[in-house]
């Protein structure tokens, strides 16, 4: 019997197992797998390494993000990109290398697309096929479905560091000067409007991140943002502002532009936009004379 039959199976009888009248938790789906492994007699032809796998892909599969959960426990991840439900690449250390795992089925790979998006009041689908999400951790989720993906769906998972990275860092590891880091922290101090810009994976999150970190406490500082990702560094007073996409009925979309407007009626001394890339460049610049 083939792996991929072997657990399908064996989580097949632990879905019977297990009741969903009630609030199941994680405890309740790990102690319903042992009692089927425990009931197969899997030991005549498997190794205990085996046993380990399988039980812990049953769990993941069913309670959290499937063949992608040890890429996002990998801290050393940065990058996790899914070309449909064979095809898998992530980057570590800079470098991109395609996974030796896959998605049992298309079918599978939707169902997790739509746990993701359902985590943060997202929805995505044939009338709607492109999402900006997020996950729990703070993780940046980019989904494209069919009919705009014709060989997906395509999953692009933006990973970030646990912890900031701090100006210090930046200095140690030789992407900034000292030199620089101080006039940037001199910039910042002075109020002065800043642009970052660059190609994807420079860096650009993360240098704004690190300059938040030059902002004075007292200061209320408002973020806007497609999907919520920056980590600011040590602001009390700070407003968070996400847009919203279209209802199932075409309403209620809420953008970029609208929450620039907004966020000039909320006092700030400081607006941070996370991506300026459409009609919201006008406002913004309009903005930038206040």
């Amino acid at each position: 019997m083939e792996y991929t039959e072997w657990k399908r199976n064996l989580q097949s009888k632990v879905l019977e197992k297990l009741d969903y009248t009630g609030n199941v938790q994680d405890e309740d789906v790990r102690a319903a797998i042992d009692d089927v492994l425990l009931t197969e007699e899997t030991a005549k032809w498997t190794s205990l390494k085996q046993i380990r796998q399988v039980r812990e892909d049953i769990f993941c599969s069913l309670r959290r993000l499937d063949v992608l959960q040890p890429f996002i426990e990998d801290v050393t991840i940065t990058e996790i990109m899914v070309n449909g439900a064979e095809n898998i690449y992530v980057e570590q250390a800079g470098a991109v290398k395609k996974a030796v795992c896959q998605f049992e089925s298309k079918e599978r790979l939707q169902d997790v697309i739509q746990q993701i998006v359902a985590g943060c009041n997202r929805a995505v689908n044939e009338a709607s096929p492109i999402v900006d999400a997020r996950l729990p951790d703070g993780s940046r989720v980019n989904i494209v479905m069919e009919p705009v993906a014709l060989n997906g769906p395509f999953v692009t998972i933006r990973r970030f560091p646990d912890k900031p990275i701090t100006i210090k860092e930046l200095i140690e590891k030789g992407t900034i000067t000292e030199e620089a880091a101080e006039f940037m922290r001199k910039l910042v101090k002075a109020k002065y409007n800043i642009l970052i810009s660059g190609g994807t994976g420079s860096g650009k999150t993360t240098f704004l991140n690190v300059l938040s970190g030059f902002v004075p406490r007292e200061e209320r500082v408002v973020t806007i943002e497609d999907s919520a990702e920056l980590q600011l560094q040590g602001l009390n007073n700070l407003v968070s502002l996400e847009t919203r996409n279209k209802n199932a009925e075409g309403c209620g979309e809420i953008t970029i532009r609208d929450l620039i407007r907004t966020s000039l009626r909320m006092r700030p001394d400081r607006i941070i936009v996370g991506e300026v890339r459409g009609a919201e460049a006008v406002d913004m610049l309009q903005a930038l004379n206040t």
